[in-house]
């Protein structure tokens, strides 16, 4: 198969939809070698911040010096996005080539009482490979759904991480916060350290239950000023400057080591937490090692790392300011808003209009009763995805919030329609889904931009 053919060969999987379970891409995994017993593994899960946390631990790593192997779920822009060495996503040629060879091994799984391979689990297993074949030192995974029953959980890993715990994807891993947080949790392995940033009472009662069952140490990741161990465990802790919380820089304080005054190019007071999360788990994966994690290496690592979608801020030309934000449930929103009212005052900003599409499985109210109050307009859109919400259905949920909402099909038009009439004091928000955002790539909405009509 060529590139095209894999990515449709690939595509055809996914009318098998999420079919949680380990035992299929086990016995996968197995026919090819178990590829993910070849590094060492940092396994992410969470309800929001996983996939930062992921790509801070990678970056913080490579920066050290190690071959580091990433694996992210979903993709923006491009599908090699999920899989990466040392930054740079899988060639398109490595990718047809391992769809290529896994195929066979699916048809002979399809065969036995396990079934047929997903999507999602054939992107995995060619990570798992790719990750083997490129001879990584480490590989930071971030887990797709929940966390036990997710197919990434079958690899060993040397420490985990829970970021949050918020209500999504109820239909699969249950309708309250203990719930969600058993099924996240389901990554703790026996005697390997967990570092969470839980802070609800219940979730995190669940997380330390599992993690107390399987001898597993737990640090918790909390805004202090101090590092401390205390009856209930370690705390890391982080702190930012109020006046600048959600762009400056942030102070990660472990028992071990002080990093101070750390500058990220990721923007978002949530990706302050992030980061200590992230540093918290490499340092611990370092040290089991025998090797001390250096503070120039965390600087470097949190300095140049960014990931598509996470609070994409752009000024088009004599324009509004543009941000592109995957927020796809309430706790996403909230943090989202949050990060939007520092943005406001900072680039003193008059006007908002929200472009936003989502998918089944997530709840519009909840997310535009963050999002939407405030905005002087509201374009609803449906992007190009199986799943996604009717931007009718939408716009019903947002006319509570904003006085001008408008249903758009398709992205692209949305955002156009955002534009149109925009000035330097207005921004533009693009949210409700990873796959909203990936239909208006910076250069589209640039285009767009340029040849609008007069106003």
């Amino acid at each position: 198969m060529n590139f095209d053919e894999a990515v449709d060969y690939m595509g055809g999987l996914i009318r098998f939809g999420w079919r949680l379970g380990n035992d299929r891409i086990a016995a996968l995994a197995e026919l090819l070698g178990n590829p993910h017993r070849r590094y060492a593994v940092i396994h992410v899960a969470g309800t929001k911040g996983k996939g930062s946390t992921t790509a801070l631990s990678a970056g913080i790593l490579q920066a050290q010096g190690f071959k580091v192997g990433s694996y992210f779920s979903p993709y923006v822009y491009d599908v090699r996005e999920r899989i990466q060495v040392n930054g740079q996503p899988i060639p398109r040629s490595d990718f047809a080539r391992l769809v290529t060879e896994v195929r066979p091994h699916i048809e002979a799984v399809a065969t036995t009482e396990l079934g047929q391979t997903t999507e999602f689990e054939l992107k995995t297993i060619i990570g798992m490979l790719y990750f083997a074949e490129r001879g990584v030192d480490y590989a930071c995974i971030e887990v797709g759904i929940g966390g036990r029953l997710d197919a990434t959980n079958i690899v060993s890993p040397i420490v985990t991480v829970i970021t949050n715990i918020g209500l999504d994807h109820t239909e699969l891993l249950g309708v309250t916060h203990a719930e969600i947080a058993g099924e996240k949790a389901g990554i703790i392995k026996s005697g390997i350290p967990c570092f969470t940033a839980t802070a609800r009472p219940d979730a995190l009662s669940t997380i330390r239950r599992i993690a107390l069952e399987r001898n597993s140490p737990l640090a918790l990741v909390r805004r202090d000023d101090t590092a401390k161990k205390t009856v209930d465990g370690t705390i890391v802790s982080w702190n930012v400057d109020p006046a600048n919380d959600q762009f400056g820089p942030v102070t990660v304080i472990t028992p071990s080591k002080t990093y101070s005054n750390l500058t990220m190019r990721m923007g978002g007071l949530y990706q302050r937490e992030n980061a200590a999360c992230a540093i918290a788990a490499v340092e611990e994966a370092l040290e089991r090692r025998g090797a001390p994690l250096q503070e120039e290496s965390v600087r470097a690592g949190l300095a140049s790392t960014a990931l598509p979608g996470r609070l994409t801020v752009m000024r088009l030309a004599d324009g509004p300011l543009v941000v592109m934000d995957g927020a796809h449930n309430p706790l996403a929103a909230s943090a989202l808003s949050q990060a939007i009212a520092s943005l406001r005052q900072a680039h003193r900003i008059r006007h908002v209009r929200l472009v936003i599409g989502m998918v089944g499985g997530h709840s519009p109210d909840e997310v535009l009763s963050a999002l939407a109050p405030g905005a002087e307009l509201v374009v609803t859109c449906q992007p190009d995805w199986k799943r996604a919400q009717p931007a009718e259905v939408i716009a019903r949920a947002a006319r509570p919030y904003c006085a001008d909402v408008r249903a758009v099909e398709s992205v692209l038009d949305a955002a156009r329609s955002a534009l149109r009439g925009a000035g330097p004091d207005t921004l533009v928000l693009i949210t409700g889904s990873f796959y909203t955002v990936g239909e208006v790539t910076p250069e589209a909405l640039e285009r767009a931009w340029a040849v609008r009509p007069s106003d």
